[in-house]
């Protein structure tokens, strides 16, 4: 069946309505990247589940339009526009969002699918655009625009160097910058970082404990406690609802190591964290998005044999009383020294990515550029007045 829609002579844009349109949503990627060797393909399982409004709880307070683009009958583009609730009250009355922008280099695919996009983002009152984000801040943030060299870690995007242009063309300008930072765990840190975690295990208010994996939620709960009070006043932030924890939590679990995952107490209060996981997408690099028949094994036995040599901190935070000064330094550190050393020992961790730090985070810049963490990726957040 030939696609409807007009968009111009041999495209047209569809907006995605049943189960197989979903699945062409979700395939684009196949097409966009099929001649890029750096491009991972995710679980389409997993999308599935990211883009399911009765399975996904950020549904319970956004809704979101998908749109497929075909020329002469071939999928060759998509995009999202999301309204969110939560982002009127956090980013600004009339903000809304696009997202999971995937295209051939083509300026009539890619008009086309942001005038739909934005057209549709108009009729629901907002007056201004902002991504992408697929589908929130708290997910895939960002459009790539270097480090294409660099597979993309868990949760996080990969892009086509030409997107930028494309979307710059579209008129759109950038609103943030996040950099993301790779690390060598194998290395000790320089003698400067160790004389300073001296001083911090000196600390008698400072003491450190691993996640209880037996209380799993309720140790999420005190994470995302300490999450939302240390990202509150930076760039976007849009705080999490309780069934969004408890997804995360279920989504994580099976891929937690309580050695890498910490919680810093000051004066016996939680009031840092930081959150490892191991980088899936180097388990299931091969798997071509499938997990059946033979799928599913072959990554179980790859986690449990320790395929993956990276790592990724996708979530880290010290609660704002203690960010500008001694304390909240020590307690950074300390985290990221001691689950270094534990995940030396306990995994085949050879690199991490500690993702994503806002460009206007220089206290958090200097800490990681101290310890040895080289800036290798940079993402961008674009923003047009509708």
């Amino acid at each position: 069946m030939s696609p409807t829609g007009a968009a111009g002579a041999g495209l047209d844009i569809v907006e995605v309505t049943t189960k197989a349109q979903l699945n062409t949503f979700i395939e684009v990627p196949w097409r966009v990247y099929r001649d890029d060797a750096t491009w991972t393909p995710p679980l389409k399982f997993e999308r599935r589940g990211l883009f399911d409004r009765k399975k996904n709880p950020y549904f319970e307070h956004a809704e979101a339009a998908y749109w497929v683009a075909y020329k002469n009958g071939e999928a060759v583009g998509r995009i999202s526009a999301q309204v969110d609730q939560m982002a009127q009250t956090h980013q600004g009355a009339g903000t809304g969002h696009f997202g999971s922008i995937e295209a051939i280099d083509d300026p009539d695919v890619f008009s086309a699918l942001f005038d739909t996009a934005e057209t549709w983002l108009r009729d629901r009152g907002m007056t201004r655009v902002l991504g992408p984000f697929t589908l929130s801040i708290n997910e895939e943030t960002g459009l790539l625009v270097d480090g294409f060299e660099h597979p993309p870690r868990i949760l996080m995007s990969h892009a086509r160097p030409y997107y930028l242009d494309q979307i710059l063309r579209l008129g759109f300008e950038q609103a943030q910058e996040m950099w993301a930072y790779d690390l060598d765990v194998t290395k000790e840190f320089p003698d400067n970082v160790q004389k300073i975690l001296t001083r911090a295990r000196a600390l008698e208010k400072l003491t450190l404990r691993k996640f209880d994996k037996k209380k799993f939620k309720d140790e999420l709960y005190t994470v995302i406690g300490i999450f939302n009070d240390a990202w509150s006043d930076n760039w976007g932030f849009i705080p999490m609802t309780a069934k969004e924890i408890d997804k995360m939590g279920d989504d994580l679990k099976p891929f937690v190591a309580e050695e890498g995952c910490m919680i810093a107490y000051w004066d016996g209060e939680p009031t840092a964290f930081m959150l490892t996981i191991p980088d899936i997408n180097q388990a299931v690099a091969d798997l071509d998005g499938r997990v059946f028949p033979l799928g599913w094994v072959k990554l179980l036995s790859r986690l449990i044999l320790g395929t993956p040599t990276r790592c990724r901190v996708p979530l880290m935070g010290v609660k704002k009383e203690h960010q500008s000064g001694l304390a909240g330094a020590s307690m950074a550190m300390l985290l990221i020294e001691t689950i270094r050393a534990n995940t030396v020992k306990t995994t085949g961790y050879k690199r991490a990515e500690l993702s994503w730090i806002l460009e206007s985070n220089p206290s958090m810049h200097k800490i990681l550029k101290l310890i040895g963490c080289e800036h290798y990726k940079t993402y961008r957040v674009y923003e047009k007045a509708l």
